[in-house]
């Protein structure tokens, strides 16, 4: 399949909750799941205690029904055995308390989940993947020269957080956030990325605030605008590669047909409607991108749009790209104060030892 069909592909079909049969409430939005327990004949708050020990805690659909006497044998016919990823390896890196599970789909392909420590002691966020592979073709990730690629669906996007949740309760720690920033482009399975983060901000137990939920795209700007229409409560971030349609030609192919400036366009609409900057992520590479140039093209394409601008230093796991040496790294920052009138901000990508990192996943074979 080329390039152009895959895209067209991945946009237009939601992957299905593959080895689930019948109900499975993680590929269902949560009033879709209330009303067709409602249908089983159960009760709305038996179906949310239900949806918290098996969501929000990650406990055995099995366990959950032995214990709880008000589910139906119909209700127990749909969902005594969902399907889960398999776990099969645990990562922890010996730099920076960075770790990564690898996990595994039915159909045998590799899903990469990370765990960030945060600055505040005990919390934790979880980068998600939601897709195996992706079709944008990045020049300096990892992810993109995957051969195989699906989209994940929902219950599958969940099962991460699931896993990494057991993982962090056991170490005595929570999680607090939740980036979709792993493996694949999110908007081009936006049905099943927003379900997803639908059920993760639920008022059941270990709820996480919509406003700690961020969705990364490298910019395709219909799905930032029916984003932007829908008003849904979580953060936005939008990684653009280069400051001019030639270099992002080259570094983000796929994502450069689409000009920056339509880019930035839906950026801003998006910024004013919510009343709130925009991350912009930047990925900074030596000789590449880290000019004055490239600074005050920044400066000319973003303008007064509201925005903040994380500056990331790549990883290259095949040795193409490199990130900017401490005096291009400065020069850069400096250029930038001069150009770009709005807060910018030097994200650190941690976990390289374990191929961790912005870039790296897919690097771990299953």
């Amino acid at each position: 399949m080329c390039m152009d069909q895959d895209l067209v592909y991945l946009r237009t079909h939601a992957a299905n909750p593959v080895g689930s049969s019948g109900l499975d409430p993680r590929a269902l939005s949560p009033d879709d799941f209330y009303s067709q327990a409602l249908a089983l004949g159960i009760k709305r708050e038996v179906a949310r205690r239900w949806a918290g020990a098996v969501i929000g805690r990650g406990e055995l659909c099995r366990d959950v029904i032995a214990k709880e006497s008000q589910i139906s044998k119909r209700f127990h016919q749909y969902v005594a055995d969902l399907p889960s990823l398999s776990l099969i390896k645990h990562l922890s890196s010996q730099s920076d308390g960075f770790e990564k599970i690898v996990l595994r789909t039915h159909d045998g392909l590799p899903v990469e989940t990370v765990l960030i420590p945060l600055h505040k002691p005990g919390c934790v966020s979880v980068c998600v993947s939601s897709q195996v592979g992706c079709v944008m073709a990045c020049d300096f990730c990892a992810t993109g020269r995957m051969t195989q690629r699906r989209n994940l669906a929902s219950w599958e996007i969940l099962n991460q957080l699931t896993h990494a949740r057991r993982i962090v309760m056991e170490q005595g720690r929570r999680v607090t956030g939740v980036v979709f920033m792993g493996m694949g482009e999110p908007f081009l399975n936006f049905h099943n990325v927003i379900n997803a983060a639908d059920w993760m901000r639920q008022p059941l137990e270990n709820a996480i605030s919509g406003k700690a939920i961020t969705v990364s795209t490298v910019g395709l700007v219909r799905e930032i605008e029916e984003f932007t229409d829908r008003n849904l409560p979580f953060r936005l971030s939008i990684s653009i590669g280069a400051a001019t349609d030639e270099k992002r030609a080259k570094l983000v192919p796929v994502a450069a047909r689409t000009p920056l400036a339509r880019v930035l366009e839906a950026a801003r609409r998006y910024a004013l409607v919510r009343g709130e900057r925009i991350n912009l992520a930047y990925v900074c590479i030596s000789g590449e991108n880290v000019g004055e140039e490239d600074a005050k093209a920044l400066g000319a394409v973003i303008g007064d749009t509201p925005v903040r601008l994380d500056l990331i230093d790549v990883t290259d796991t095949s040795g193409k790209y490199r990130p900017p040496s401490p005096i291009e790294r400065k020069a850069f920052r400096d250029a930038l104060a001069k150009y770009v009138k709005q807060p910018v901000a030097r994200r650190y990508s941690g976990g390289a030892d374990i191929r961790a990192s912005c870039g790296s996943l897919a690097g771990e074979p299953v």
